[in-house]
This record gives structure tokens, sequence and C-alpha cells, in this order.
């Protein structure tokens, strides 16, 4: 059967509510413009969490907005700005499913529109509110026959559209649950990478941190292969909280603890150490899927090179300690998780990569003995895998090699690039 994708607007697709923005834009010259956002704010969590009707909300909202057609020129041009990072980074699944893909809010099209027709998707697929204005392009309300501006309102036109298949539904609020309550969606995926409201976590049927854990569990395409938000990234001991913002904003899940606990051991992707920390020998050997370490201060006699080389980890560390640093180490970590750059690595080889589009990058971390080049491009060259780039960098211990191709290829590629011998890690990138 088909499928169709119901994706809210404010606080999903975009990083904020609209109204609200507007309103920081309409009064910004107000001499109580702080207690008016205030009770938009208020408003506007009370309809999300499902304890004011949205028409209620909606209404209250309006009356308080003072905008005009300019100002929503300006918002438009905020919120472009204010695309969710999970939803910007795949916009080429919007253009492969534009069919299926359906923008249903409570906002307005006035601004909603011009924000996601340049995600491919379809204008007769959005579905929200109208304002009304008055002659001097002033808003006077909105067009309250829309279902949209009444309680219940996505569940209502949803009926009245009666899409033959399978839905899905994404949002952050309880007008987005409402679908699942009322039978018309098979599943409700509560998305928390802008806002987390425990009054709807607990209703959905999969909570999704990102887009891309959306696309990960239906097995979706998606623009990067492992969604960032299932890749646990410990911080262990003194660590600024600046440094801790660079990997939490990037959407890694974070965990700050005082020492590396034994239970995180198995499953950390990501360890970021204040400086001072030591590295048990056993725990990193035990770290299987560590991918890369970050020290901030000289790391040379608080963990071992060797094991982590061994193990394909790599390692950042800051040798002169310089405290201005401290964004510097998560930053190279996630440049590492994010694009394969190894560059000013403590024990690897340093490599920068351009970003390529339209391809897939796959790494293949391996012990540099000759020969191993040969076997990874006779894999290619058997399942007639078309080369996009290639780039290999090599120390006395690894070989470091990173394909950029452009075909779909089986499966079986993968399993014949981690069965190559001598192979230590592997990886798609995206």
């Amino acid at each position: 059967m088909k499928n169709y994708y119901i994706i809210d607007f404010d606080s999903t697709f975009t990083q904020v509510e609209a109204l609200d923005e507007l309103v920081r834009i309409s009064l910004k010259k107000h001499p109580e413009r702080e207690a008016i956002y205030k009770k938009i704010e208020d408003l506007t969590n009370a309809a999300m969490e499902g304890k004011l009707s949205f028409r209620e909300s909606l209404s209250g909202r309006v009356q308080l907005l003072h905008a005009n057609e300019e100002h929503l020129k300006l918002l438009v041009s905020r919120l472009k700005k204010k695309v969710s990072s999970s939803f910007s980074r795949n916009r080429d699944f919007f253009k492969k499913h534009a069919d299926e893909v359906l923008i249903v809010s409570g906002g307005f099209k006035e601004f909603i529109t011009p924000v996601v027709l340049p995600y491919h998707i379809k204008r007769e697929n959005i579905y929200a509110n109208t304002f009304k204005f008055d002659d001097k392009g002033n808003i006077i309300g909105y067009d309250e026959t829309n279902p949209l501006s009444e309680e219940g309102g996505k569940v209502k036109l949803l009926k009245q559209l009666q899409l033959q298949g399978n839905i899905f539904g994404i949002g952050d609020g309880h007008s987005d649950f409402q679908l699942k309550e009322s039978g018309l969606i098979q599943k409700f995926y509560a998305f928390t990478e802008n806002i987390a409201r425990q009054s709807i976590l607990e209703k959905a049927d999969h909570v999704t941190p990102s887009f891309d854990e959306f696309l990960y569990v239906n097995n979706l395409p998606r623009a990067i292969s492992y969604p960032k938000n299932r890749i646990l990234c410990l911080i262990v001991g003194d660590v600024p909280e600046e440094a801790i913002k660079v990997l939490s904003k990037d959407g890694f899940s974070i965990r700050q603890k005082p020492t590396f606990e034994e239970k995180y051991v198995a499953d950390v992707g990501m360890l970021l150490l204040g400086d001072g920390e030591k590295l048990d020998d056993v725990q990193l050997e035990r770290a299987v899927k560590l991918k890369t370490i970050g020290y901030l201060g000289n790391s040379r006699h608080k963990l071992s090179h060797e094991i982590a080389t061994e193990m394909g980890i790599v390692v950042f560390d800051d040798p002169k300690q310089n405290p201005r640093n401290a964004q510097f180490i998560p930053k190279r970590m996630a440049t590492f998780i994010n694009n394969g750059d190894t560059y000013l690595s403590g024990n690897f080889p340093s490599l920068q990569l351009p970003k390529v589009g339209n391809a897939h990058r796959l790494i293949h971390i391996h012990k540099n003995v000759p020969g191993i080049m040969a076997q990874i491009n006779q894999v290619y060259a058997r399942n007639n895998i078309n080369i996009v780039g290639q780039f290999l960098m090599t120390n006395h211990q690894i070989g470091y090699a990173i394909t950029d191709v452009v075909t779909e290829y089986d499966p079986q590629v993968l399993k014949e690039l981690k069965e190559i011998e001598q192979t230590i890690k592997f990886r798609i990138l995206y």
C-alpha cells in the first residue's frame, strides 16, 4: 500500500513556533512586549499539551499579534533559517516522495508555504490556516471555516481527505497525537529535536529525536546512514559547558558522568574526557563501538594511543593544553563522525575530506599491510560500482581509506568489505 507522511510545521519542520516569532517581530518596539510574548507562549504550550482547545489558543494568539504583511515577510526570512537540521539535510527524501508528503499544521499558509516549497513539497499538499487582512495589510483575523482552526482540526481534515494507504504522523503536540487516537494513522512519532513535551511522549508509538531516526526505523532513504541520536556520546570529568553544547547541538545522545561507568563501556560511540582523566586499557579494549575520543589536554600518558589505533578509534587532543580550545576538540570529533575527517588527530593519518553530494561515503580502516587497497577495489569492481572519489592515508600501523560511490549497491558489498582480512573497522558514513 502507498505510504503517506503527515508532518507538522511549528517546532517540527522548523525549530520554533512561528506565531511566537511573529509577535516578537511585530511588537519589537511595544512597551509591554515581554508580557505579551509570555501570554502568546503560554497559549501555545497549553494547546500543544492538550490543556486548552486549539480554537481558544489560536484566537487568543491572533488577537495579540498586531502584525501585518511586512512583518510576515520578515518572519518568512527568519523561518527559512530555522528549518530543523534533520529535515534540512534530508531534502532529497522530500524530492523523491513529493506525492506522499503532506504538511498539516494549525499555523498559517502565508508563512508555511514559502518555507516548505524549496523542499520540493507540493503546494497542494500544504494544509494550514489562512489569515484575514484589512485594506492596509494588517492581520485582523483568520478563516474560521477552515477545519484546522478548530479543536481536532487535523482529524477533521484527514477524514475529508480519505487517504488510502499507510499513514504516519510526525509532530510535537497534542493535535498530532489526536490523529493516532482517532485511528486515522498507523503510527504517531513524537518529534523531539526541538522540544519534548512529556505528556505527548507518553502517548507516542515512537519517540524520534530527529527526522533521520524516523527514516532509519522505517528503512527509508536518508542523508546519513545512522541517526546521530543513536550514537552515545559520554562526557567524563571536568568538561566546559561550551564543549558539551557543541556535541549536543549536533544531535548526539549525551550522557555526562563523573567517571567512565561500566554500564556504558560496551555501547559508547564517542568519549570526551576532561583534562586529567585517565582511561584504563582494559576498558578501552572492551569499548568495541567507540569511534572517537576527545581529550581536553595532552592525552599521551592518560590513554593508550596504540590500543586506540589498533581498534580504529580516532583520538583528538590538545597537547599544548590551550584553554581556548574547549570547543575545538568536540568540533573535530563531530566532523570526524559527520564527514570522516581525521585532521589534527593525535594517532591517525591526518585527512581533510571534501563533502560530496549524491554519493555514498564508505570508510575502511585496516592494518597497514600490502594489498588491502587492491582487495577493496576488487570488491567494487566485481559489483560494478562506480567510484566518484577515493582517498587513502597511512601511517606505520594503519591505512585509512575513504571511497565515495554513486550507485545503489547490494548489501553483500558491505559484507565483503568487512570480511577483507586485516580490516579493523568499516562503516557507511552516508
